[in-house]
């Protein structure tokens, strides 16, 4: 992982502004998900500390993206931010809320471990920060278990109507109940028509849609219902809910709603959440999007705009569509600064894992966001889109994408929801981090009868270069590292003519006589021939450049390797190998045959093997190879607290 873009993006935002603060945290967690790698916090904890309040809980929660997947050490790593002994043990509510968010996003989707640990947090306190960050946390760590008794502890936190508790427990209970379609949605309708506060209801409206997830024509009563409905946080729950029952299916029917509000509704919310809904949509045939959202982006509306941006933004996102890229060009540099926040956020994902190689618009687009960042008089929306791309774009150590669908065309539901929580940041920045549910290693794995990670070789049929890691950032040097030629006078180029002309005369005229030269003339001679040569060579700018060399057009891999979406096409197995795959599998983790049934030679997953440090190689589990993310087996060592007050 490039630290240095980190470093840049923290020596341009300035102090004062606690959005930049924040999103550089946020960058930097999704930088490393699930990487283990937290180099970055612990050498700016002074820097750190300026977090307060919300800032200082997300600040805790990005631990939990860092280490995702880590179940055996989440609970000792988050221990120190983790409330004490019932309510309020003396620590910030705001990093206890934080930690307590972060265990749901270290054991998303598996949270058999935790969820006790949890409810109980979640009971014991009335702090609603605390609340706040339990609920986050239970909705993920009991995703779509549908478990009746968590669901009852928190609607009990619902039922306590604190907006800031109420509107966590809302999108709590559509995770727990994802895909469900439970009878249990009119309760919370009924309660978000019931409530004042424009959170709760907002949160219970995403929880409603999250309900009905992949429902579809089951989903149309309650869709109707919402759709009609007088308040439009509830039109735009409506919005979410057309989204994920119809997720990924493109069907007309939905588009042609969708299309209908995102003309036709008073309210900008809704106009802009039935855009981006598209995209949730559409996302099985990603080409078609921006087609069909292509007159929206030039709407004259700006939320239309930004909708039409994260639309094409979630349902090409990993797949590096031209014409994806297109269509949000012109969208970075709109005039209106969230249309360019989000337009940003979306090329991101689009062009997450490419490099310069496979297409020059990378570099163009990287280079645009240090420009953004950089810029003193940019105001604060672009700027923390552009902080945030940079984060997506480099995400998980270069070694993930974000993928909704599976290899079998399957629906991924964690990565979807993801998104769909993901998308609410428009109001709520905490919930940035569920893009890390989307997150998708990119690796070939390949594992033998006892699955463990043989040694051998595999060829990607393609150059190196179009598929590498990006260059690593350099630090702009103050002196330029460009040769000038050297300023040659016309009197020093006269007088060398002259000393030339008299030597020539004088060696005729021994010649004539038929004389040996005379040593002295003979040096002479010799070192105005040398002087010429450095005379000459002060005039060129250097040595003849070598000729480069052709780039091979292939690429023998080590198991394990980092291999992308695109490069699938291009892995062959050798005609000599020890191993072929059970099944045609092109990267994730692949089943091998073992045609020479002797001791094979395998690879620990507790060492760092020479084998996966190389760029060309990746680590086995999509992360980082570094020792810390590789050993899975050792007993973790509980790392020392931040220290988040000044």
């Amino acid at each position: 992982m490039d630290l240095l873009i980190l470093k840049t993006i923290k020596q341009s935002v300035e102090m004062r502004n606690s959005v930049c603060h924040s999103a550089t945290i946020f960058a930097n967690a999704i930088m490393h998900a699930g990487t283990t790698v937290d180099t970055f916090l612990r050498e700016n904890l002074d820097w750190l500390s300026r977090a307060t309040n919300w800032a200082k809980f997300s600040a805790t929660a990005g631990l939990g993206v860092i280490h995702r997947g880590h179940l055996q050490q989440g609970r000792s790593l988050m221990a120190p931010y983790l409330p004490q002994g019932g309510a309020g043990g003396g620590g910030s509510p705001y990093s206890e809320g934080g930690a307590l968010y972060a265990l749901g996003l270290i054991h998303a989707n598996h949270g058999e471990g935790i969820k006790q640990f949890l409810r109980e947090s979640l009971r014991s306190t009335s702090v609603e920060v605390v609340q706040h960050g339990a609920c986050l946390g239970l909705g993920l760590a009991a995703l779509g278990t549908a478990d009746e008794d968590i669901f009852d502890d928190i609607k009990s936190a619902l039922y306590t109507d604190s907006a800031v508790a109420g509107e966590a427990a809302g999108i709590s209970m559509g995770l727990l109940m994802v895909g469900t379609a439970s009878e249990k949605t009119s309760e919370m309708l009924a309660y978000a028509h019931e409530t004042q506060h424009e959170k709760i209801i907002r949160g219970l409206a995403l929880g409603i849609a999250l309900t009905v997830y992949g429902r579809e024509e089951e989903a149309d009563t309650l869709i109707e219902q919402m759709t009609r409905d007088q308040d439009p946080i509830l039109r735009y729950g409506g919005m979410y809910a057309l989204a994920l029952a119809y997720s990924g299916t493109a069907n007309n029917k939905a588009i042609r709603q969708l299309l209908h509000f995102a003309v036709s509704d008073v309210s900008d919310d809704v106009r802009r959440t039935a855009v981006l809904a598209l995209g949730f949509v559409l996302y099985s045939e990603p080409e078609q999007t921006p087609r069909i959202v292509s007159l929206l982006s030039e709407s004259y509306n700006p939320h239309v705009r930004y909708g039409a941006a994260l639309a094409v933004g979630i349902s090409c996102a990993g797949t590096g569509l031209s014409e994806a890229i297109s269509l949000l060009e012109p969208l970075t540099s709109d005039v209106v600064d969230f249309v360019r926040q989000g337009a940003l956020i979306a090329m991101a994902m689009v062009m997450v894992q490419m490099n310069e190689a496979s297409d020059s618009r990378v570099g163009t687009f990287r280079r645009q966001l240090e420009k953004i960042i950089l810029d003193k008089h940019e105001d604060t929306m672009s700027k923390m889109g552009a902080i945030l791309a940079s984060g997506i774009l480099d995400a998980g150590g270069r070694n993930v994408t974000i993928r909704l669908l599976s290899k079998t065309k399957h629906d991924k539901i964690t990565a979807v929801v993801g998104l769909a929580v993901f998308s609410q940041f428009w109001y709520w920045y905490p919930l940035i981090y569920f893009i890390s549910l989307a997150f998708s290693p990119t690796a070939f794995i390949g594992l033998n009868y006892d699955l463990k990670v043989p040694k051998f070789e595999f060829v990607s049929n393609t150059k190196p270069s179009l598929f590498e890691y990006p260059k690593p950032t350099t630090v702009p040097t103050t002196t330029s590292a460009v040769k000038l030629p050297t300023a040659v006078l016309s009197t020093s180029v006269k007088a060398k003519a002259r000393a030339k002309k008299e030597a020539d005369q004088k060696a005729t005229a021994e010649k004539a006589a038929g004389a040996e030269p005379s040593p002295a003339s003979t040096s002479a001679g010799k070192g105005k021939a040398s002087s010429e040569k450095d005379g000459d060579a002060m005039q060129v700018d250097g040595q003849p450049e070598k000729k480069a060399e052709p780039e091979p057009s292939h690429e023998i891999l080590t198991n394990p390797a980092r291999v992308v979406p695109a490069q699938e096409k291009f892995i062959k197995f050798m005609e000599d190998s020890r191993y072929v795959p059970v099944k045609s599998a092109p990267s994730g983790f692949v089943l091998l045959r073992d045609l020479q049934p002797t001791e094979p030679e395998v690879l620990s997953l507790t060492d760092t093997p020479s084998s996966t440090a190389s760029p060309a190689s990746g680590s086995a589990t999509g992360q980082q190879s570094s020792a810390s993310a590789m050993a899975v087996d050792e007993e973790p060592q509980p790392p020392q607290p931040f220290e988040y007050t000044s």
